[in-house]
C-alpha cells in the first residue's frame, strides 16, 4: 500500500508529505503536551463555571471566525501561478477581515450575553474579539509555511502559541484572575505565536489587492467558507445547545470533556490535514497518485487514531480523575462516548482534503448539508437524556457521516469501497488486541490508584497493540520510516 514513486518527482512528493507529517505531528505533540498540561493545572485552580463563561465567548467567536479569512488561506495553497502577488492580496484582505470581525465582536457581545443569561460573557467576548486582528497579522506567513510543508519552522510559532498563553493563564489563575487568566492566556498566546510566525518566515508582505487575483482566489475560496461555515456550525451544536439548555456550569463540565478527545485524536487529524492537503494539491493532476496517497492515508491516519481512541475509552474514569480532579468526575461518561465519536469520525476524515485538491469543494458543501440535516435532530432528542444523550447523538449523526463520506470518495476517487474497509484491517485487529489485553489489566488494579491503573492500563494495552500492528505492517512501517529520512543537507 505504499504511494506509488516509481518517478523522482512523485518520491520527493511523498518524501516531503512524509515529512510534513513528521514535523507536524511534533509541533502537534509538543504544544498539545503544553495545552494538556496547563488544562490539568487550569482545572485544579478554576471552577465549571470559569471554564463554561470562556465556552460561552469562545463559542461567539468560533462563529465569526467562519468568515476570517473567505478561505483564502487554502486557495493560497492551492494555486500555483503568482503566488508572491496572491500572497500579498490575501494578507491586505485578511487584515481588513480581521479589523471587521474584531468589531463585530465588540458589537454583538451583549447579545451573546443575552443569550446565555450571562452577563459577564460582554466583557469577556470583547477582549477575545481582540484576536481576528492579531491572528490576521501571521496567518499567511503560516499558510506559507504550509504550502512550502516548511513544517519544522512552522513547529516555532505553534509552540510559541502554546508556551505562553499557558505560562499566563496560569501565573494570573494562581494570583486569583479567575475567567480572566484564560482570557489574558488567550490573548498572549496569539500574540507570541504572530512574532514568531514572522521570525521563522521574514516575509514582508505589501499592502496591495490585485482585483483579479482577489476574484481567482474568491472563487475557490467562498466554496472552502460554506464547508467551514457548515462544519463550524455542526462542531459547536453540542456547545450551543448545552450552554443554553444547562447553563455554564454544565457546558463547562462538558467542555472539559470534549478537551481529551479534542487533544488526542481530532487535533493529530486536523494536523495531518495541513500536511496532506498541500501534498495532495501538488499532484492533483495524477489520479492514480492520488489515489494511491488517499488510500495510504486512510491506512495510517487509523494506525494512529484507533490506540487513542479506544485507550480513551477503556480509561476514561483514571485519566479524568488523573488529569483533572475529582471535582470533573461528571466528565467520565461523555469522555467514554465521545471516544467512540472521534474513532468514527476518523475513518476516511481525509477525503475531504482530495476535493479541495482537485478544485471541487463543493463535494464537502453537500457532504456537509447531510450532515446538518442528521446532527441537529440528533443532538436535539439526546439532549433530553443530558449530557451523555448529547454525546451519543455526536456519534450517531458521525456514523451517517462516515458512510456518506466512504461511498462518495469510494466513486470520486475511483477506490472501491472494499479497497478503503481493507486499509482499516490492520488497525483494528491490532486494536482487538490493545482491548484484550488492557481490559483485564483496568479491572485488576481496581483497587490501585489512579496513577497505576491508568500507566498499566495503557502500558499493556500499547504492548498488544503494536505487537500485533508490527506482526501485520512490518514492512509498510519500514517503508514509510526508510522514505521519511530526512538527509543532513536537506532544508525541509
Amino acid at each position: 500500500m505504499a504511494p506509488d514513486t516509481s518517478t523522482p518527482n512523485n518520491q520527493q512528493i511523498a518524501q516531503k508529505s512524509i515529512r510534513g507529517v513528521f514535523w507536524n505531528y511534533i509541533s502537534f505533540g509538543l504544544g498539545k503536551g503544553l495545552v494538556f498540561v496547563t488544562t490539568a493545572i487550569l482545572a485544579r485552580l478554576l471552577t465549571p463555571d470559569d471554564f463554561g463563561i470562556v465556552a460561552f465567548a469562545t463559542l461567539a467567536v468560533t462563529y465569526l471566525s467562519i468568515l476570517k479569512d473567505f478561505g483564502l488561506g487554502p486557495a493560497l495553497i492551492h494555486r500555483r501561478q503568482n503566488v508572491d502577488e496572491a500572497a500579498n492580496t490575501v494578507f491586505t484582505l485578511n487584515l481588513l477581515l480581521g479589523a471587521g470581525l474584531t468589531l463585530a465582536g465588540i458589537a454583538v457581545a451583549p447579545l451573546v450575553a443575552t443569550f446565555f443569561r450571562e452577563p459577564l460573557v460582554t466583557p469577556v467576548l470583547r477582549w477575545l474579539s481582540l484576536t481576528f486582528i492579531l491572528n490576521s497579522l501571521g496567518s499567511i506567513h503560516v499558510v506559507r509555511l504550509q504550502r512550502e510543508l516548511e513544517f519544522r519552522r512552522k513547529l516555532i510559532p505553534d509552540l510559541g502559541r502554546s508556551l505562553f498563553k499557558g505560562i499566563v493563564s496560569i501565573s494570573l489563575a494562581l494570583t486569583g484572575f479567575g475567567v480572566w487568566s484564560l482570557v489574558i492566556g488567550q490573548l498572549a498566546g496569539v500574540l507570541a505565536g504572530v512574532i514568531l510566525s514572522w521570525v521563522v518566515f521574514p516575509w514582508l508582505p505589501r499592502l496591495t489587492i490585485n482585483l483579479n487575483l482577489a476574484r481567482g482566489l474568491l472563487r475557490y475560496g467562498l466554496s472552502v467558507v460554506g464547508v467551514d461555515a457548515l462544519t463550524i456550525t455542526t462542531d459547536n451544536l453540542d456547545y450551543l445547545l448545552i450552554g443554553r439548555l444547562f447553563g455554564n456550569a454544565a457546558l463547562g463540565i462538558y467542555t472539559l470533556a470534549f478537551r481529551l478527545p479534542e487533544l488526542l485524536v481530532l487535533n493529530p487529524l486536523w494536523v495531518m490535514a495541513a500536511a496532506i492537503f498541500p501534498a495532495y494539491a501538488t499532484v492533483q493532476d495524477k489520479p492514480e497518485t492520488l489515489r494511491r496517497g488517499f488510500l495510504t492515508t486512510v491506512r495510517f491516519v487509523e494506525i494512529l487514531c484507533v490506540p487513542l481512541a479506544l485507550g480513551m475509552f477503556l480509561t476514561a474514569d483514571p485519566l479524568v480523575r488523573v488529569a483533572f480532579g475529582d471535582q470533573w468526575l461528571a466528565a467520565i461518561p461523555i469522555v467514554r462516548v465521545l471516544a467512540l465519536f472521534v474513532l468514527v469520525r476518523s475513518i476516511g476524515f481525509n477525503a475531504g482534503d482530495v476535493y479541495k485538491a482537485v478544485g471541487r469543494p463543493d463535494i464537502l458543501v453537500k457532504l456537509e448539508l447531510l450532515n446538518v440535516a442528521v446532527l441537529v435532530p440528533a443532538l436535539w432528542i439526546g439532549a433530553s437524556f443530558g449530557l451523555v444523550g448529547v454525546a451519543l447523538g455526536h456519534l450517531a449523526a458521525s456514523l451517517v457521516r462516515m458512510i456518506a463520506d466512504l461511498l462518495v470518495a469510494s466513486r470520486f476517487i475511483n477506490a472501491n469501497l472494499r479497497d478503503i474497509l481493507l486499509q482499516l484491517k490492520p488497525s483494528f485487529l491490532s486494536g482487538l488486541a490493545l482491548i484484550m489485553l488492557a481490559l483485564p489489566s483496568l479491572y485488576l488494579t481496581a483497587e490501585a490508584i489512579p496513577l497505576v491503573q491508568l500507566v498499566v492500563t495503557m502500558l499493556a494495552g500499547g504492548i498488544g497493540y503494536l505487537t500485533v500492528l508490527w506482526l501485520l505492517e512490518r514492512e509498510s512501517l519500514l517503508y514509510m520510516s526508510r522514505l521519511g529520512k530526512v538527509p543532513l543537507s536537506s532544508s525541509s
